[in-house]
């Protein structure tokens, strides 16, 4: 019988995993048990915080549903959605940024040059890009996926007063790699403070405020998926962003236009504002 000690615990718990066949999922496993341990060593974790800490768990558990993840949003206040950004960044192509607690696949697909605002009050906007790989090569078989909140900074899932998928969308780009798309001006908001990350700002003395912004995932065969988040460049909370996520490449200008043959052909108003959004994605490693 192996005696189980504080000396030699860590080990016989990460020993444990050495059998997982696939070689990166052991080695994470492993590193995880390693670092929990190191962790509640180095604080000296008593039984009381261990279970406070699997209560807090608990309930983002229960408040989260298919269509708002706590896990994400206590991943995006705690920075480790970031850096699992950073990490991720490859020279040359676009940055990216968090995927947010209010992204749900299977938004509707609409056609290239679709107009989003239908309902929906705020100031028109033109978004406009291309989707090229590193060199500057068209991408034709890119696909994005779009989602914003509205004018009251609310994402369909917090509001219900608007309709389910309002402001997103799916579009597969031109043959050029280009895209149009319009849409309302996104709002700065508040993340959820109803549940347990909530509370955490809460006693962190923490804002729960992000900067405007449209988020957007861009694919295409053979190459890295791009989660990433557009800002406003005169948004005054790009600063203290509760979820870390702004970079400065990602801060676009919001331009007034006036172009009518644009305007008709998206059915825009006359006054506009207009924003250009390149897209370069990375080869798959």
């Amino acid at each position: 019988m192996k005696n189980i000690t504080r000396d030699n615990l860590t080990d016989t718990v990460k020993s444990s995993f050495a059998h997982i066949d696939d070689e990166r999922l052991k080695h994470l496993v492993n590193r995880l048990a390693h670092h929990l341990h190191a962790f509640a060593t180095e604080t000296q974790l008593t039984h009381e915080e261990w279970r406070d800490g699997i209560a807090f768990l608990h309930r983002a558990a229960d408040i989260s549903s298919p269509s708002r993840s706590e896990f994400t949003l206590m991943s995006d206040v705690l920075g480790l959605s970031s850096l699992v950004d950073l990490l991720a960044a490859r020279p040359g192509a676009t940055e990216g940024s968090v995927l947010g607690p209010f992204h749900t696949r299977g938004s509707p697909w609409m056609d290239n040059g679709s107009n989003l605002i239908k309902g929906n009050v705020g100031d028109p906007v033109l978004i406009r890009g291309r989707v090229t790989d590193i060199h500057g090569q068209a991408l034709p078989e890119a696909t994005l996926d779009f989602w914003q909140n509205a004018d009251n900074g609310m994402y369909w899932q917090m509001d219900d007063s608007q309709p389910q998928d309002n402001l997103r969308c799916q579009l597969k780009v031109q043959a050029d790699g280009s895209f149009e798309l319009a849409s309302i001006r996104p709002r700065p908001y508040l993340v959820p403070t109803d549940g347990p990350v909530g509370e955490l700002l809460r006693v962190s003395h923490r804002d729960a405020w992000r900067p405007a912004h449209y988020h957007v995932i861009v694919e295409a065969p053979g190459y890295r998926s791009l989660i990433t988040e557009v800002f406003d460049a005169s948004d005054p909370w790009l600063d203290k962003d509760a979820v870390f996520g702004v970079r400065a490449s990602l801060v676009c200008d919001f331009k007034s236009e006036s172009d009518p043959a644009t305007a008709a052909r998206l059915g825009l108003p006359a006054q506009y504002f207009a924003i250009d959004l390149p897209i370069r994605l990375a080869r798959e490693d």
